[in-house]
């Protein structure tokens, strides 16, 4: 049987973050989030009965802060999605949560219902810094919701933060990592800030200052230097693990592997398509279909997403594989653009293909755009 990832996007936030670009509805009525499971637990069933032949091997519930939901909510979302999909015994079943959500009581529900792992947003561990962000929770409260899901029986615990942002230096970002360290977290997510427009940092324009190139990079390889130095080994651009942590939803995205997303501004990867909903909350609720586009990509398009998405991985591109997915040779088909940054040493030369080094990490958008037409990714 075939397998399947699964995202369940759930909308909603005590407050909007002021970098936030996701699609997210601020301080909801109740009666809305109701209606949102409602309208989740029936598009559920709907999408299940298509995916009969397929068997979810990896949940992943993503916002928003999917954590807003209550107990009974959260059951209804979970008993939903065993009646409508094949679960796999052994998925990973993960959930976004802000460090104000959630208490032990909580947490030993998700655990019941069936999750084994949970994704904190601490983002810093300053106080100036998360007030410029938007965000409203401090690193006690990031600390005591970590040790309230370690009490609950989570044995997998992943934490995100940011680099880039306004007011933070080399020393205080490395001050997050070791503040977060010190928690024990078996995999980190550590995301550059990028501003979008229409929301609030996108309309501030040169009032807003951030770090400077040089020393947004300088955060990145000391921070990488760091976190491995700690057991936690980068196998992504942006993400950490020990060994035998890492995403398993995730690298369904970068392994180009299938995948349905239910829910306001979700994708999906599916059937030989990709399609993608608007982020019209009103008309999920009534039911109405939200697809907003569709393609069927060619074997050229799946060719160049393929290239973009796996060097983000530390493994690369595995010749093999390559090979045996599009009838071709990598080193013959890129040879040319990749001879400069092979005598660079931004792409290295793997014993099963070729991956960006570290410092190649940083110029992946310059690189990929020497190597890809982005028109057909």
């Amino acid at each position: 049987m075939k397998t399947l990832g699964l995202y369940l996007h759930i909308p909603f936030c005590k407050s909007k973050c002021l970098y936030c670009d996701f699609c997210s509805f601020p301080r909801p009525k109740e009666e809305t989030v109701n209606a949102y499971v409602d309208a989740l637990c029936r598009d559920l069933q709907s999408r299940g009965e298509r995916c009969r032949g397929y068997t979810v091997d990896t949940l992943y519930l993503g916002g928003g802060t999917p954590t807003l939901l209550s107990e009974e909510q959260m059951t209804r979302v979970m008993q939903a999605v065993r009646d409508a999909f094949s679960l796999a015994p052994d998925a990973e079943i993960t959930a976004e949560c802000n460090p104000r959500t959630g208490d032990p009581a909580y947490f030993r529900h998700l655990r019941a219902l069936g999750f084994n792992r949970l994704s904190i947003g601490l983002q810093s561990a300053h106080k100036e810094e998360l007030k410029a962000l938007g965000r409203t929770h401090t690193l006690d409260d990031f600390c005591r919701t970590a040790e309230s899901a370690r009490e609950a029986g989570f044995a997998n615990l992943s934490a995100d933060v940011m680099l880039g942002i306004p007011h933070q230096t080399k020393e205080s970002y490395l001050d997050t990592l070791r503040a977060l360290l010190a928690l024990s977290p078996d995999h980190v997510s550590a995301y550059g800030l990028s501003v979008e427009e229409g929301t609030p940092f996108g309309r501030m324009g040169d009032r807003l200052v951030l770090p400077d190139e040089e020393q947004t990079r300088e955060m990145y390889l000391l921070g990488a230097t760091l976190l491995e130095a700690n057991g936690l080994l980068q196998y992504e651009i942006s993400n950490f693990a020990k060994k035998g942590y890492e995403s398993r939803h995730n690298l369904k995205y970068w392994n180009c592997e299938e995948y349905l997303g239910l829910g306001p501004a979700a994708y999906s990867d599916l059937f030989g398509e990709r399609f993608g909903n608007s982020r019209d909350l009103a008309a999920f609720l009534a039911g109405r279909d939200i697809t907003a586009e569709r393609e069927t990509p060619s074997q050229e398009e799946r060719l160049q997403e393929y290239v973009m998405l796996r060097l983000r991985l530390t493994e690369g591109i595995v010749e093999e594989d390559f090979s045996a997915r599009f009838g071709t040779s990598f080193a013959d088909r890129f040879s040319a653009p990749l001879a400069p940054y092979l005598a660079r040493g931004l792409v290295l030369r793997t014993k099963d293909g070729y991956a960006l080094s570290r410092e190649g990490m940083l110029l992946s958008n310059a690189i990929l755009s020497d190597l890809l037409d982005f028109s057909q990714v």
